[in-house]
């Protein structure tokens, strides 16, 4: 029997099957992180784009969520000051892939296939993750998490992207208000893309943890937002990536907790 779309958030919003190693890009020059499943060839992957002020190790548990259900993920350390490149942030994005996609991974026990890779991003790292997609071909799919405009603008790389996207943002986003943001790089991309509002989530509901950055930036870390933002991510990654198209219908039917706001299902 087919299973609905809350038997599917509620399976993958649980960690998944793989046991999960974590690594340093500083190895290849470069701070930030790696997430891998324990072992696994020729896995899906994606580099990760921070949000403004916020370190990668604010989405450490989003990281860990991803690659227990087999997904690889490096995430920049770069960037992280307040007056952070978007556009060198991006490049950023497009060696993390260089990394997951050509080095072997692990004891030799896990690699990428250069054929399954992709893109993410909060705040201001998704909108550097549109400004990396725009530019590089190998990405197959983008998802953001209250993205937020950059320079150059990121809706006008959106209209270069052909790749399928899912946009999260928050109903009470008041750093970067969907209307004036995200809603703005979903409503320009170039591919079929998908925007979901979560009604309660604020812009660091996404973050983990505290920071001093929540002194400057508004929200906090929220659990239920989280929650359902892993599992939104990790059901359209596996699906666009590794093509578990189990999984579809969760992308597919309502979700109260995130209704479509805006949809398009072509190019």
């Amino acid at each position: 029997m087919a299973r609905t779309a809350k038997h599917l958030l509620d399976e993958l919003a649980r960690p998944g099957p793989h046991q999960v190693l974590r690594g340093d890009l500083a190895l290849v020059g470069m701070p930030g992180v790696v997430f891998t499943p324990a072992a696994g060839l020729g896995l899906p992957a994606i580099a990760f784009g921070h949000g403004w002020l916020q370190p990668p190790s604010r989405y450490r548990g989003l990281f860990r969520h991803l690659a227990s259900w087999g997904v690889v993920v490096a995430a920049p350390g770069t960037h992280v000051g307040p007056l952070g490149s978007h556009r060198l942030l991006a490049s950023d994005l497009r060696t993390a892939l260089d990394v997951c996609s050509g080095v072997r991974l692990g004891d030799g026990a896990i690699s990428v296939d250069q054929d399954k890779l992709g893109l993410a991003g909060h705040s201001t790292g998704g909108g550097a993750a549109a400004l990396a997609a725009a530019d590089d071909p190998r990405v197959k799919a983008v998802a953001t998490l209250a993205a937020a405009q950059t320079k150059p603008f990121a809706t006008d790389a959106a209209a270069r992207c052909r790749v399928p996207s899912l946009h999260l943002v928050g109903g009470n986003d008041l750093v970067a208000p969907p209307s004036a943001h995200g809603e703005l790089i979903a409503q320009a991309w170039g591919g079929p893309t998908q925007l979901r509002t979560l009604p309660k989530a604020s812009h660091l509901g996404f973050a983990e943890g505290k920071h001093w950055s929540g002194l400057l930036v508004h929200g906090k870390s929220e659990h239920a937002t989280q929650r359902v933002s892993r599992a939104l991510l990790t059901a359209f990654f596996l699906v666009h990536l590794a093509g578990q198209k189990t999984y579809q219908p969760l992308l597919d039917e309502p979700v109260k907790a995130a209704p479509v706001t805006f949809e398009t299902v072509s190019a």
